[in-house]
């Protein structure tokens, strides 16, 4: 079956973050891209911040999961972004990170491609070659599995179709058990999940960006098709989108106010159009 129907509201949009990162990343994201998305878009952190309660309401999520960046409490979160979607119904989710900006036109014109009752796993590998895991559940660990897995440092969407074939391994804690039976990031027992148990490959699509790439030979109007966008880290600051026009540098850091501008010129604080 071909593309479908979709509309934003199909889509659940998840953006984990931690208690820490609140003012200095979320602040920008909702100002900008969640702004624009608001209705689909959870945020899932480690603390209850009244102050983000009061702005996002109950699309803030309290997981309750350590702040602590380990691998348990980053599965924990990943627990609770699968549960939640599920329970809400819609056709398709996404995950991605505080330091990512997301286009939700072009996100909506991607997705559109499938039909979520399909098995649609996509996203961007950050490495060029499939890992390798041994499955420590089993009783010498010696079986491994070779797969794929979608960096959730650029974002990746899974079908409801496929969601739901992953519920033995992935609902209701499975998650965690099935992340320390492999030894495995969140993000790679995804792809352990989909690709090395349920034998789904992975789509890789290059409109998902993360900061471990070179972001500055992202340029121009082409800046403006992707999907995900990304910034790097204080010591690489310099590692962001080539986009001019509208914000220094000193004003926008990350570049993701210009973006937000050039996508949506009519955003109350984005300078007015210079007249040539």
């Amino acid at each position: 079956p071909g593309g479908e129907h979709l509309r934003l509201e199909d889509i659940f949009i998840a953006v984990k973050t931690t208690r820490k990162h609140h003012r200095s990343r979320l602040e920008l994201l909702l100002q900008t891209w969640i702004s624009r998305a608001r209705a689909q878009t959870f945020i899932f952190t480690d603390w209850e911040d009244q102050e983000l309660r009061l702005k996002a309401g109950d699309h803030m999520i309290n997981t309750n999961c350590s702040a602590v960046h380990t691998r348990q409490a980053l599965c924990c979160k990943m627990s609770v972004e699968y549960d939640k979607f599920l329970e809400s119904g819609q056709k398709w989710f996404c995950h991605v990170d505080d330091d990512n900006y997301v286009n939700p036109r072009t996100l909506l014109r991607l997705l559109s491609a499938f039909s979520h009752s399909q098995d649609v796993y996509v996203g961007r590998p950050s490495l060029d070659h499939p890992i390798e895991a041994a499955d420590h559940g089993q009783s010498d660990g010696s079986t491994t599995v070779k797969f794929w897995f979608a960096t959730g440092g650029a974002g990746f969407c899974i079908s409801r179709g496929l969601a739901l074939k992953m519920s033995p391994w992935a609902s209701l804690g499975n998650f965690i058990s099935t992340a320390e039976r492999v030894r495995l990031p969140d993000d790679c027992t995804i792809g352990y999940i989909i690709e090395g148990l349920l034998e789904v490959k992975l789509r890789h699509s290059l409109l998902f960006h993360s900061h471990l790439e070179n972001l500055q030979r992202l340029q121009g109007e082409s800046v403006l098709q992707q999907v995900t966008l990304s910034y790097g880290d204080p010591e690489n600051k310099h590692n962001v989108v080539s986009v001019g026009g509208v914000f220094g540098l000193q004003q926008d850091p990350t570049r993701f106010k210009s973006v937000h501008c050039l996508l949506y010129p009519d955003t109350i604080w984005c300078p007015a159009k210079k007249i040539a």
